[in-house]
């Protein structure tokens, strides 16, 4: 008797791998954007992205680190710079340096009203900067500490606030939300690993190669058989 063929079956990997790219795919247009603080190097005067979170960055002397808290899209490329220049003189010119000690300006940008959680509002208009001075192998979140307590973190180490603002909510997503703030001029490319917003684009990235690479072997495995 001959033996009919069975129905093929894609791998579990893949079908696990298609249903995150489905709810990947998914989240942006659940969410019109994220409440969040986002973490910038200062370069040049401008801004860029950072690619790593306060807590990991070791700034050497003489560098600045911006916050900003706004509504974005989603990080990196879609999230709001903060409105002083990178300018370390500017910030750090009438501290004197210390022996064994470095300097790393910060500015803090809490936002604008539109962007505030319900309730709240941004504790100052402009951005605010100092100068912090710290180990040699001193952090850009111990920088921060030094400058603008209190912080409040959540469990995944997230930070949610700086000098106390906002009281509530650590970068949940705006299901209605207000439109995102601004748009840097030159979009930043990278990860959002700075640990302040996820990056749906990414997530649907990753899940689409895992497929394709799953339902490839199991194609060569049924043409071998």
């Amino acid at each position: 008797m001959r033996r009919l063929a069975r129905p093929p079956r894609l791998p579990a990997l893949a079908v696990a791998f298609g249903i995150a790219l489905t709810l990947s795919a998914a989240g942006p247009a659940l969410a019109s954007g994220y409440r969040y603080w986002s973490f910038w190097d200062g370069t040049g005067g401008g801004w860029t992205y950072a690619t790593t979170g306060p807590s990991m960055a070791r700034p050497a002397d003489g560098s600045v680190q911006g916050f900003r808290f706004a509504v974005g899209k989603d990080a990196g490329d879609q999230a709001a710079q903060p409105r002083a220049a990178a300018d370390f003189g500017a910030v750090c010119g009438s501290t004197a340096p210390v022996e064994g000690r470095k300097r790393v300006a910060v500015v803090i940008d809490f936002g604008v009203p539109p962007d505030a959680p319900a309730g709240d509002a941004p504790p100052q208009a402009e951005p605010r900067t100092a100068c912090a001075q710290l180990a040699p192998e001193g952090t850009a979140a111990e920088a921060l500490a030094a400058v603008a307590k209190p912080l409040r973190y959540n469990g995944a180490a997230l930070l949610c606030a700086i000098s106390g603002y906002p009281e509530q909510g650590c970068g949940e997503p705006l299901a209605d939300g207000p439109a995102p703030t601004a748009t840097p001029a030159a979009p930043q490319a990278g990860p959002p690993v700075n640990g302040n917003a996820p990056s749906a684009g990414l997530l649907a990235g990753l899940a689409a190669v895992a497929a394709l690479a799953a339902a490839a072997v199991w194609q060569s495995r049924r043409r071998a058989r």
